[in-house]
C-alpha cells in the first residue's frame, strides 16, 4: 500500500508536469490536483511543500543536477525533469527523509509515469547528487552496509 507521502509525491509530479508544460501558477495547479482521485489520501502539507518549494527553487535545483546529466536539462522529458526536481528538492531540503528513500521514491515515480528506462537514468543522477548533497549520510550508509529505510 502506498503511503500518504508517496501519494503527495505522485500528485506533486503531476502538478510539476503541468507547470513545466504550461507554466501554470501553483494555485491553479493545486486547484486542479484537488480534483484527482486519491487527493484526500495524500499528505497535504507535504504536497504543498514539494509543489511550492520545487517551483520556487527550480533554477537552483536544476543547477545542482545539470552537471550530472548527459544532455541539457531542457532536453529531459517532463516526467524525468519533474522527478529529478522532486528528488533534488528532497535531498536539499527534507533531511528527515533518508537519501535512499528519496532515490527509491523517485525511481518508483519514474517507473510509474516515465519512459521505459527513465527510472535507471533518474537513479544514476540522484545517486550522484546524493553523494554531493548528503556526503556524510551516504558515506555512513556505505560504511555500515545500511538496510532499507521506510518513506
Amino acid at each position: 500500500m502506498k503511503n500518504a507521502r508517496h501519494k503527495a509525491r505522485a500528485l506533486a509530479l503531476q502538478g510539476l508536469y503541468q507547470w513545466l508544460l504550461a507554466g501554470e501558477h501553483a494555485d491553479e495547479i493545486r486547484a486542479h490536483l484537488a480534483e484527482f482521485k486519491g487527493y484526500d489520501q495524500a499528505d497535504q502539507a507535504y504536497l504543498e511543500q514539494l509543489l511550492v518549494g520545487v517551483i520556487a527553487d527550480a533554477a537552483e535545483l536544476e543547477a545542482a543536477f545539470a552537471p550530472l546529466l548527459d544532455r541539457p536539462v531542457d532536453e529531459l522529458s517532463p516526467v524525468e525533469r519533474g522527478v529529478l526536481l522532486i528528488g533534488a528538492f528532497e535531498l536539499a531540503h527534507v533531511s528527515d527523509v533518508p537519501y535512499r528513500v528519496v532515490i527509491n521514491e523517485a525511481v518508483e515515480l519514474a517507473k510509474s509515469y516515465g519512459g521505459t528506462d527513465g527510472h535507471k537514468y533518474v537513479n544514476g543522477v540522484l545517486d550522484k547528487l546524493a553523494a554531493s548533497m548528503r556526503p556524510a549520510e551516504v558515506k555512513a550508509r556505505k560504511a555500515g552496509g545500511g538496510g532499507k529505510a521506510a518513506a
